[in-house]
């Protein structure tokens, strides 16, 4: 039973007076009693949030038990899961940081510690945060994916999130799957924003320059060919801070591209320097961060190799990083942070800087617990009246989980479990492929499944199902390809996203091997070997190329939820790992 907001105080100022809060090694020697007692240094602050995927009001959410890192990445952040990363981050375990950094006794600490996140909350911390720092020494950036991921996000095609993000203060943007609905919408929704929407890496097709349908958008760079702004100076604090943008690299690849024809993505780390270097030469600002969506390995690669970059603020792989990794590059140091996702977190780097340099900085990663924070009544109106008109589709019971349902980790979540057996139940199919995505929350044994939690998991702007055969080698090769995407030792060549999910099918994964190599011994659930010239009914959804046939996963789900009223997974798909031993993301 979760406790009394004052019990959960008393036992924080505890926790506090023991010496049990965390210690980050940037923060100050003496912990408060307070989880949100952040002290001010420096003259200015930069508050980042990523990756919410439109959850309004507080979820659960259990963070990875699976995220390998291979090559290079071996046992450095983000791929660190559980103990080894309280280890690393010097974590008391049992304590609030560690059930809101770790997967561990997750069902039970979320019944002591509540939900997290929710834009009501979040505004309450943000507003506290501004208070105590003054008027002027804040900056509040979003790493973008905060458009998309909730039937209500779907249905007003993001623009509930713009009111919200609007409401919340945030005053520069990127984007990922702000980019999923169709290039009108996109245009329509940055333009409702208030803040500045940025991507130095976003151009448009030199054949769409001519006939550009959207030469009136004010964020159109037609100069150089970009479809937003590369940039923005922002004065904070009395310092000239410089925020350059960088989208998803890999959007057309990942995403349909049918939805955004006109414009090509990429890493363009050459342009990102080139932006680095005119900025500093005629803005001559006092500090240049870059707000990313590139995923937390992409980042560190990027800070190694492109100079002049004071801090990365990352997101869209959803690593809740309680410090910044510091890279070396040719020219000195970048700071790299990821702040998780689904509200969950909310990043605060205070920095100390004068005479156009950087000198110090303090860094804290605040889990937003709803129990601790009062709702902000004006954002909670906002919330209830933009939720109103689907709240009773949305509050619908479908059914009952009796083990804990999540999704977050490199292979089968027991909620992408669902979504597999759902596929092969409902469309009659001996294997189903659910895609890797990381957003989704949590729903907690005993709690009713709703057709909410079954949005969160699924809605996307190209839900459509499929049914259809698929040869032995053909199952392979998907399974190959997205293997090499999460496991290739070079972060450029890494797409985001975890390995796609399975119903039906056993096999063994070696993250180590090399392309083409890393799946072996597929099999039915029956243990029947799968042959490469055979051929098997396959159901699927979320394809990127041409648009699927079937019904929206949604309604498929909650068919399948309807019908089963119960959830307890008689099995879970998970590959048997090879060469994984001591591999501290396991």
């Amino acid at each position: 039973m979760t406790i009394s907001r004052r019990e959960f105080v008393r036992l924080l100022g505890l926790a506090g007076a023991a010496g049990l809060l965390p210690r980050s090694v940037f923060a100050e020697a003496k912990q408060p009693g307070d989880l949100y007692e952040v002290p001010k240094f420096g003259n200015l602050t930069l508050l980042h949030m990523t990756d919410c995927h439109a959850q309004l009001n507080p979820v659960y959410f259990r963070e990875p038990n699976v995220n390998l890192g291979m090559g290079p990445a071996f046992g450095k952040a983000p791929h660190l899961v559980g103990e080894a990363l309280l280890k690393q981050f010097g974590i008391e375990p049992g304590s609030i940081q560690a059930h809101a950094f770790t997967y561990l006794d997750f069902a039970d600490a979320a019944e002591t510690y509540g939900t997290i996140g929710g834009f009501a909350h979040l505004k309450t911390l943000v507003d506290r945060l501004r208070a105590e720092r003054g008027d002027g020494n804040t900056l509040l950036m979003d790493g973008g994916d905060t458009w998309q991921g909730s039937g209500s996000a779907y249905w007003t095609r993001g623009m509930d999130m713009v009111g919200a993000s609007n409401r919340l203060g945030v005053e520069v943007m990127t984007g990922h799957w702000e980019f999923t609905y169709l290039d009108e919408e996109v245009i329509k929704n940055v333009e409702a924003f208030h803040g500045d929407f940025v991507a130095q890496n976003v151009a448009v097709r030199e054949e769409a320059l001519f006939d550009y349908r959207f030469e009136d958008f004010a964020g159109f760079q037609e100069d150089a060919g970009l479809a937003f702004k590369p940039s923005v100076i922002k004065e904070v604090g009395g310092a000239r801070v410089a925020v350059i943008g960088q989208a998803f690299p890999y959007t057309p690849i990942a995403n349909p591209s049918r939805f955004i024809p006109d414009w090509t993505f990429g890493i363009q780390d050459q342009r990102m320097q080139a932006v680095v270097d005119q900025i500093r030469d005629e803005e001559k600002p006092d500090v240049v961060v870059v707000l990313s969506h590139n995923g937390m390995d992409v980042d560190l690669k990027m800070a190694s190799r492109v100079t002049g970059i004071d801090a990365i603020f990352g997101g869209h792989t959803h690593d809740g990083m309680p410090a910044p990794s510091i890279v070396d590059n040719a020219k000195g140091k970048t700071l790299v942070t990821n702040a998780g996702s689904n509200g969950k977190f909310l990043g605060v780097m205070d920095l100390d800087v004068k005479n156009g340099k950087l000198r110090d900085y303090r860094y804290r990663l605040l889990p937003v617990f709803s129990n601790l924070l009062k709702p902000n009544a004006e954002m909670a109106a906002y919330i209830e009246e933009v939720r109103a008109p689907y709240l009773d589709e949305l509050s619908e019971e479908l059914a009952t989980a009796e083990e804990m349902l999540y999704r977050r980790g490199n292979f089968n979540g027991t909620f992408d479990q669902v979504i597999c057996d759902a596929l092969r139940r409902v469309n009659d199919a001996q294997i189903s492929l659910s895609p890797g995505f990381r957003w989704g929350t949590t729903v907690l044994p005993g709690q009713k499944i709703t057709m909410e939690h079954v949005m969160d998991q699924t809605c996307i702007t190209y839900p459509e199902t499929y049914r259809r055969e698929m040869s032995g080698a053909d199952l392979k090769a998907i399974l190959e390809d997205v293997c090499d995407n999460l496991f290739n030792v070079d972060p450029y060549v890494q797409q985001g996203g975890d390995m796609v999910r399975v119903g039906g099918l056993d096999y063994v994964c070696d993250p180590a091997a090399g392309m083409g190599e890393r799946i072996t011994e597929m099999r039915l659930d029956d243990g029947t070997k799968i042959e490469a010239d055979k051929t098997y009914v396959v159901a699927g959804w979320a394809t990127v190329g041409s648009q699927s046939p079937g019904a929206p996963i949604w309604e498929t789900v909650a068919t399948y939820l309807r019908d089963v009223k119960t959830v307890k997974l008689d099995k879970l798909n998970t590959p048997k790992l090879k060469n994984v031993k001591g591999n501290p993301g396991l």
